[in-house]
């Protein structure tokens, strides 16, 4: 335990250390034209690039106001002209290609559109996104991870046998036991055993890509669970298992209302309609906010430095940094846990049979 505990407060300085060192230039903005050095620091741009997701991964700004970036791979569809397929550099810092660019204000913000020759954003509806963008791209770095981490466990088991748990095993076999006993069995109940690979797929799947998202270095760094558009894709696996899964008693008590008064079953219905939608919605904001809310808090605290441009300001804002990536790392668990759980508790209430 205290070796872990030793590993985990050294990775943490580690990381913080690279943050540091790796964000020289974070207040001078992308352009056409380089900024002057003494430009005032704008934290919320600062905060917002670093929170959204975006088509190009951003590592760092050299001290002469150069960005270093990943340009991800742009796939468009347009009814008119068909598949496009470029690279996002081409769309960059304002930039057009082939009549397409990155809207940076109205009601597009951010997506791709279609634009004139003097850029203008023309009228009608943009074409169809399939870009593999940075929460895209960071996604599959999290499937390595756990592609990597669960065939390495199988090869242990397949070597050892069941045995005393050594290396891998030993620090995997816990946690899998842990989520399968004491969360997803008391509250699926008797059935429970179909619904186990899903939601150790969804608890290793959070708890890897948040655990990556605090490490401030490329391949990591992104704010996946952060996007409300993960999250929300999660929350509809839940809510389409739930539904699917559902007994005769469950929709009875939905439709039927069994034991209200007649007169009251109709709003009993809409009641019940709505919890059934307010449940994965309330899954889906959870995650997204408190990642979110995690990483603002992050990115604000490190901002200090650069609003005051003090020597005083940056060992205050380091330790504050410092502390919460440790509250961070702690959330990160702790956020893979209660959806883990809420999933299982939804499900187990779909499952439930009628009492005699």
């Amino acid at each position: 335990m205290r070796d872990l505990k030793g590993r985990l407060v050294t990775m943490t300085i580690m990381a913080l250390f690279c943050l540091t060192v790796s964000l020289p230039a974070f207040g001078q903005e992308h352009g056409e034209q380089q900024k002057s050095e003494e430009e005032e620091f704008n934290a919320t741009e600062y905060i917002m690039e670093h929170v959204k997701d975006s088509h190009e991964w951003h590592i760092l700004t050299t001290p002469a106001g150069h960005p270093v970036a990943v340009y991800l791979p742009v796939i468009i569809y347009d009814k008119e002209s068909g598949l496009h397929l470029f690279s996002s550099r081409n769309i960059s810092h304002g930039k057009s290609y082939k009549g397409y660019a990155i809207a940076h204000e109205g009601d597009y913000e951010g997506r791709i559109v279609k634009v004139d020759k003097n850029g203008q954003i023309l009228e009608g509806r943009p074409p169809i996104d399939l870009s593999i963008t940075k929460a895209v791209a960071a996604m599959m770095v999290a499937v390595v991870i756990l592609l990597w981490l669960f065939i390495a466990l199988a090869r242990s088991y397949k070597k050892s046998g069941i045995s005393a748990p050594k290396g891998i095993q030993g620090f995997m076999e816990p946690i899998i036991l842990f989520i399968r006993d004491d969360v997803i069995k008391p509250n699926v109940g008797p059935k429970y055993e179909k619904f186990v690979p899903y939601l150790l797929t969804v608890f290793f799947f959070i708890l890897v890509n948040n655990i990556l998202g605090l490490i401030p270095f490329f391949p990591f760094g992104a704010n996946v669970t952060g996007n409300i558009a993960v999250t929300a894709v999660l929350a509809v696996g839940t809510f389409i298992l739930t539904q699917i899964n559902g007994t005769k008693t469950y929709w009875k008590h939905i439709v039927a209302a069994p034991g209200v008064p007649f007169w009251l079953v109709p709003i009993m219905f809409v009641v019940e309609i709505i919890g059934i939608f307010s449940k994965p919605f309330a899954l889906m904001i959870r995650l997204f906010a408190n990642i979110t809310a995690g990483h603002i808090v992050v990115l604000s605290l490190v901002g200090l430095i650069f609003i005051f441009k003090s020597v005083l300001i940056s060992p205050v804002s380091i330790f504050f940094v410092l502390f919460m990536d440790v509250l961070e790392l702690f959330v990160a668990f702790l956020q893979a846990y209660v959806f883990t759980l809420l999933s299982a508790l939804f499900i187990g209430l779909a499952l439930q049979e009628e009492h005699h």
